[in-house]
């Protein structure tokens, strides 16, 4: 990730915006870390609209199986997030403790116990000390703040190295609206829904149905289409609040002429942040974009898409700038499409022909390929020549410092 990244993407979270109807409150546990905050309680008024996307790992952390069973008893009030212990892999004890959490979070806010949400991120195997919530949960309700956004993004990190925040606001018909949101990320990364956690707000009045649908769509295209390791995280969890204190009148169906602008303003801040964790990948030094094109359906363009960013060939190759292209058409070769005619392919390395029609293009040059992959952004475009579907996935390369990061991260 190249300095100018990280920068606008430091950028981004120094100017994070309040969304009227959500306070952010954080403090510092001592769940793993030291000398930082480490947990985060996030409270919107009581009608506000909530949707939430989880992890399809069947292993799923404890804090997924509570926030879920809560979500489908009470309209929540409260999200509680913890960095440094996943609560995963904990068993029966592991629930008992996220409810004891819950339970805490409860009796400072005066609220019923499935009115609050537990999410956790860090390591997997390892039972949560509920004395660090009870005795830390009052600072964190002491410090709510509409304002506190950065300081939200700040304690819900792990191996990230830098926050991620976006906020983006628009004029409707005289309304203005503004979406805010912060997400962590930076390994375990790939559908469904990719690792991470994310909460992101807007003080649009939505309808409950349409709010879940629209967020289900987002997701699809955003933090469903990253990858870095092909590892589906047990925690995954993304949270959309819709607090209706906008002046914008309630959205009720997809129909609404106000939709389609205000769909477009939430899909820009999932999109970056969805980007922002690749670039931040654990060891990345490259964001590409994999685009497979005149696919008969998705899913066969999702497969190629997949199969190129989760080879180890082709990620290495990245990160060492080799434009070995043999390795990205070996990679749609096993993709397993049914009746693959591989004369019809055609691949781009950063609008550099490599491949017409199955084979190497007569113009191609090494100088060139190098040339492309040399830049810090690079696209991989495969035009399957067969239909009129399309899909596209963000990866990163595969660099020394992944496997040192990963080799080190319980010590």
């Amino acid at each position: 990730m190249s300095q100018l990244d990280k920068q606008q993407i430091n950028q981004e979270c120094l100017a994070l915006k309040p969304v009227s109807g959500v306070r952010l409150g954080t403090a510092a546990a001592g769940i793993k870390y030291q000398d930082r905050d480490d947990l985060l309680v996030i409270e919107f008024d009581d009608e506000s609209r909530v949707a939430a996307v989880f992890t399809q790992n069947a292993f799923c952390a404890a804090p997924v199986v509570v926030a879920k069973q809560h979500l489908s008893t009470a309209s929540p009030r409260y999200l509680l997030i913890n960095a440094g212990n996943a609560n995963a892999g904990t068993g029966q004890v592991g629930i008992e403790n996220a409810l004891a959490c819950c339970r805490a979070a409860a009796e400072v806010a005066h609220c019923q116990v499935d009115q609050v949400l537990p999410f956790s991120t860090g390591v997997i195997g390892e039972h949560i000390l509920v004395e660090n919530f009870v005795s830390t949960l009052p600072a964190a309700f002491s410090d709510l703040q509409e304002d506190n956004w950065q300081a939200a993004a700040n304690a819900i990190m792990t191996t990230d190295t830098i926050a991620k925040g976006i906020s983006r606001s628009m004029q409707i018909d005289g309304h203005e609206i503004t979406v805010s949101g912060i997400a962590k990320g930076a390994g375990m990364i790939c559908p469904n829904m990719a690792t991470l956690l994310s909460y992101v707000a807007t003080d649009v009045a939505m309808s409950q149905e349409l709010l879940q649908s629209s967020m289900q769509q987002i997701i699809a295209k955003t933090f469903n289409s990253i990858t870095v390791d092909g590892d589906t995280s047990t925690n995954d969890a993304s949270v959309l609040i819709a607090t209706g204190k906008s002046s914008l009148p309630v959205i009720e169906s997809a129909d609404d002429p106000s939709y389609k602008q205000v769909l477009g303003l939430i899909s820009e801040a999932f999109e970056f942040l969805a980007k922002a964790i690749i670039r931040d990948a654990e060891g990345a030094t490259k964001l590409v974009n994999v685009s497979v094109t005149q696919g008969v359906d998705r899913e066969e363009c999702e497969t190629v898409a997949y199969t190129i960013a989760h080879s180890p060939l082709v990620k290495t190759a990245l990160f060492a700038s080799d434009p070995n292209w043999g390795r990205i058409l070996a990679a749609v070769g096993r993709a397993g499409v049914k009746d693959l005619d591989i004369s019809n392919i055609d691949i781009e390395l950063n609008a550099v022909r490599i491949v017409s029609n199955g084979g190497v293009d007569a113009n191609y040059s090494e100088a060139l390929g190098q040339q492309a992959m040399q830049q810090d952004d690079i696209n991989i475009d495969v035009n399957l020549g067969r239909g009129n579907v399309s899909a596209n996935v963000w990866t990163c390369d595969l660099s020394y410092d992944y496997v040192k990061i990963n080799a080190e991260y319980r010590t």
